[in-house]
């Protein structure tokens, strides 16, 4: 480079490496697992997006899971501090201040919260446990207002709710619904507080099952067996955990013969997926049938979704988790696909509640299904404990909130 005037070379940039350099590669890599998934991201990917070569990422972390883990304690410490508020004697104005603190990280933070969702399946348990800790004492923080606000809570109970409020909040991660920031927060503080103000979702003790034990999928060709044993693999121990090998093993076959069924794991993850997409449009097109009115269909429809999610948990578990491993002309359909049915809800709940705003709808939608989806796998998909039941009340309370 030269400057205009004399021709000579232009003073060299003196680069400064910014102090907060570590913080910024770990908020990128945080995003960026959440956008493609933990596997689908390379270190030299996560240098090109902040604008650095690849092996300036080792001056800062030794490899990949580092800034996984990384990434996982800033996003809790950032909602523990976030949440250490000043006291304040009044129980409810303390309870609002914390679920104000906390709508407004779920927006602020929105890109990264799948690291709570889905892509903590990649920590090793020590890790894992220490995520624990801090979402124990995170509820522990929301609960104890909340006991001193209803008293005839115990803390079992008050617990289960701030289970379900922080759900709430963690939804608005799990999908891409266009919403004014203001908006956004008032929804989801307003539809915690209608959690909070319900019947606690306490789940009875489980009854005694065998590791794994889903109920059964009718299986008739062998295709179907592949099909079934891959879903459960890859949600005990997710995709890209599972080999060929495993796969052809569990379905009692060689590994070589399951390519005369799919021509690679990712065709059986797709069509998992696809026929996750059967199972809700079917059981979608069954509520909304035997249904008397709009209230009715809505309820019904929660109900369907309720069921679904207890009887096929490692199918819905699989579709809600695996969306990044799909091939991309299969993820693009499928997502068309979920907001299809996404919207489908959406148009129910307007006709219920005629003067919400659309954009809420959404938000209100996804938040009572990924409710569902959470609430379900804190009690291992068992139907013993009661929670679908809890669940089909919930979801309502979600969608119906200040309606």
């Amino acid at each position: 480079m030269h400057t205009a005037a004399t021709g000579d070379p232009a003073p060299a940039e003196t680069r400064k490496r910014p102090r907060n350099r570590k913080a910024q590669l770990a908020v990128v890599a945080a995003e960026m697992f959440c956008e493609h998934g933990y596997h689908g991201v390379s270190l030299d990917e996560i240098a090109t997006e902040v604008g650095i070569s690849g092996p300036a990422i080792y001056r800062h972390f030794p490899n990949k899971y580092a800034m996984l883990v990384y990434a996982t304690r800033q996003l809790t410490e950032s909602v523990l501090t976030a949440t250490d508020l000043r006291p304040l004697p009044d129980p409810g104005e303390r309870l609002d201040a914390l679920l104000a603190a906390l709508s407004r990280l779920a927006v602020e933070g929105r890109r990264m919260g799948g690291l709570y969702q889905w892509e903590w399946r990649y920590l090793e348990d020590e890790h894992r446990e220490e995520l624990r800790g801090a979402l124990t004492a995170l509820v522990d923080r929301v609960g104890v207002p909340l006991r001193v606000l209803r008293p005839e809570l115990t803390e079992p109970e008050a617990n289960a709710l701030v289970r379900a409020a922080l759900s709430v909040f963690g939804s608005l991660s799990t999908h891409r619904a266009v919403i004014a920031r203001g908006k956004a927060e008032a929804v989801l503080r307003r539809t915690a507080w209608a959690v909070l103000r319900g019947e606690p979702p306490l789940p009875a003790p489980a009854q005694p099952r065998e590791e794994g034990e889903e109920p059964a999928l009718r299986v008739g060709a062998r295709r179907e067996v592949v099909l079934a044993e891959s879903i459960k693999l890859f949600h005990v121990y997710g995709y890209h955990a599972v080999a060929v090998e495993d796969i052809g093993r569990a379905a009692g076959i060689n590994a070589s013969s399951v390519y005369r069924y799919f021509p690679g794991k990712a065709d059986i993850l797709a069509a998992a997926f696809y026929r996750a997409s059967e199972r809700v449009a079917e059981a979608t097109a069954v509520a909304l049938r035997g249904a008397g009115d709009d209230a009715g269909a809505l309820q019904r429809l929660v109900e369907s979704y309720v069921d679904l999610t207890f009887e096929r948990s490692a199918l819905v578990s699989v579709y809600l988790a695996e969306n990044n491993n799909l091939p991309d002309a299969d993820r693009h359909e499928l997502r068309k696909l979920q907001r299809l049915h996404v919207e489908e809800w959406v148009r129910l709940l307007g006709r219920v509640r005629p003067g919400l705003p659309v954009p809420e709808a959404r938000v209100l939608v996804h938040a009572a299904l990924n409710l569902v989806t959470d609430l379900s796998r804190w009690v291992g998909f068992d139907r013993s404990t009661g929670m679908d039941r809890h669940l089909v009340r919930l979801a309502v309370a979600v969608l119906t909130a200040d309606s």
